[in-house]
């Protein structure tokens, strides 16, 4: 689905009159958080506190411990199960495109559900939904809410802001960054963000067993049709041996879309440390405009951008890699029919 920009504005300013009349909150946002995730969150927090209202963050125990390069998040206020009063508290889902398949589905019980999202098939499943596609970042459409309400980003908050800015446009190289990512991050570079510790912290303090990890991956590379699919796996098997854990795989897919040729990049891992040993997670990148790897995403459930997505799934290895190759060729023939001119 897709919101005109008048639907957009009215959706913003429905936000806001919500945030001021409510007084208690629970915020949440998708599996495996990320960078943007856990910024908006975070941020999100710290606009409520601000207002002086009852806020807490939920986090599902299966989404801890955090990936190693977001622990320095600090997470107080941050519940593993639904309040008690979560009956009378609203809910703000950011980030987080179908709440069917995720973790913080446990919060539907919430008085109001307000959903804040910048994926392009977020399927609007709050009773407000606040989606702007345009936006680089969720943590971009949490810093204009802090606008609107006169509430200016500092300290912790305006680093949160910066992490999900600078993680979600892969460093102001994605084609989601546009002028506003970048008055963003002027602003909150002048309210005193160290952007050399925060790149620090995210790409610089690498434990060997992630990169012993990394190695695994890029030691089993697969190339499929001319290079168009490249990908990488990784079994319980290649953490045990790295001696790592579920958290360190985060940017490893990004190795494999920069090989030559590639069109869709794909990190196929087993999920560590979870109850069901079939179950595998699938991260999806795509390298140009010609494959939507959203629309893969979505036929197994899941979802994310056009060029970065994901999905969970019990289907084995070949079945994934079948999967994908079909879904590509598809595309790319359907892209091929579009642009044969009619005689």
């Amino acid at each position: 689905m897709s919101s005109s920009a008048a639907e957009v504005v009215l959706a913003r300013e429905a936000v806001l009159e919500r945030l001021l009349a409510d007084s208690r909150f629970v915020l949440a946002t998708h599996e495996s958080p990320d960078g943007d995730a856990l910024g908006s969150l975070v941020a999100m927090h710290g606009l409520l506190v601000a207002l002086g209202r009852d806020a807490e963050m939920f986090l599902a125990p299966s989404d801890l411990p955090l990936p190693q390069e977001y622990r320095f998040f600090k997470l107080e206020h941050t519940i593993q199960a639904p309040p008690e009063d979560i009956d009378r508290r609203t809910v703000i889902f950011l980030d987080c495109g179908n709440i069917d398949r995720n973790s913080a589905a446990v919060l539907r019980a919430g008085a109001h559900l307000i959903n804040i999202d910048h994926h392009h098939d977020n399927t609007r499943f709050g009773s407000l939904n606040y989606v702007a596609p345009e936006a680089s970042c969720t943590a971009e459409m949490v810093w204009d809410l802090m606008h609107g309400l006169g509430v200016a980003p500092t300290g912790r908050v305006a680093e949160a802001l910066y992490i999900g800015l600078v993680t979600d446009t892969g460093r102001f190289m994605y084609e989601n960054t546009g002028p506003r990512a970048h008055e963003m991050a002027a602003e909150l570079i002048a309210a005193g963000v160290d952007v050399q510790e925060i790149y620090r912290r995210l790409y610089e303090e690498v434990p060997v067993s992630k990169l012993r990890l990394l190695a695994r991956a890029l030691s089993g590379i697969q190339s499929y049709d001319s290079g168009e699919l490249t990908l990488a796996t990784l079994s319980r098997e290649d953490f045990a041996a790295a001696e790592a854990d579920d958290g360190h795989y985060e940017g490893i897919v990004d190795h494999l879309r920069s090989v030559r040729h590639t069109k869709v990049a794909a990190l196929v891992r087993d999920v560590v440390g979870g109850q069901t040993p079939s179950r595998r997670k699938v991260s999806l990148r795509a390298t140009g405009e010609e494959i939507d790897v959203s629309a893969i995403a979505r036929t197994q459930g899941g979802g994310g951008h056009r060029r970065a997505a994901g999905f969970t799934t019990e289907l084995g290895l070949q079945e994934i890699v079948a999967l994908l190759r079909r879904e590509i060729a598809a595309q790319r023939q359907a892209t091929e029919r579009d642009a044969t001119p009619v005689a």
